[in-house]
Parts: structure tokens; sequence; C-alpha cells
């Protein structure tokens, strides 16, 4: 058994070339081989968000704070809150991040396939991140 106390491991800044903003990466667990799940937990600033990317295995989030938006290709933007669960299927291209006004955090649990466990694209500008969400 590994234990890993609360606050043992440090935060990360999340990498500028797949994010846009402030965005705080927390490692929850990354298991050793044969293990393919890992967990992190990600707070975005507001108006802060991921680049376009899939998951070749899927993704789940659960958001524990804040507000957000997350988009899918081809579909309009959505509001997601505190308590929400989304699940990304595989190969899904999508974006996550926090609203323009409020931060958002989330939990991302994802497994890698063959040592992938995401696959970055393009990043959100500006111009489709400010359409917002448009209702539901």
């Amino acid at each position: 058994m590994i234990l890993k106390r609360a606050g043992s491991q440090p935060s990360i800044k999340a990498p500028e070339a797949y994010f846009t903003g402030t965005v705080r990466m927390d490692p929850i667990n990354t298991p050793p081989e044969p293990a393919r799940a890992s967990i992190v937990s990600v707070t975005f600033e507001p108006g802060a968000r991921s680049a376009w990317h899939t998951h070749p295995l899927g993704q789940t989030l659960i958001v524990t704070a804040g507000c957000g938006w997350t988009q899918c290709e081809g579909e309009p933007i959505v509001e997601i809150r505190a308590g929400d669960v989304i699940w990304c299927p595989p190969g899904h291209k999508h974006w996550h991040g926090a609203s323009a006004t409020t931060a958002m955090t989330h939990i991302g649990v994802q497994e890698a396939l063959d040592g992938v466990s995401v696959v970055w694209m393009e990043k959100v500008t500006d111009e489709e991140y400010n359409v917002g969400p448009t209702g539901e």
C-alpha cells in the first residue's frame, strides 16, 4: 500500500502550452504500472481553461467548487457547477475551465492507453471562449 498524506504533494502550475490563464494542478494519485488511472485536482482562475483535447480511454470530471464551462466539439458551451459529474467518451474532443467571472475546481480521472492519457490539440481562442454558455 502507498499512503499519500493530504498536502504531501506539491502543487504544479499547469503547462502554458496546454492551458490559458492561471491553472493549478494538485496530483491526487498516479499509481505505478500496471495501474492506468490517474487522478488530479485542477483549479482554474476566472477565464482560465484547457486547450482542446481528447482522452484515449475517456475522462470523468467531478466539479468540486465554483462555476465553470465545458464544450464538446460542435456543441454549445455548457455551464458546470460544484456537484456536477461529466463523462467525456474516448476520443471525444472537448475543453473545460472556469467561467469568465468565477473560479472552478474539478477532479479529473483518466486512464492511460499505452502510456497516453491525454492528446492535446489547439488552444481555445478568446473568440470561442467568449461565446459563453447559451443556456440549457
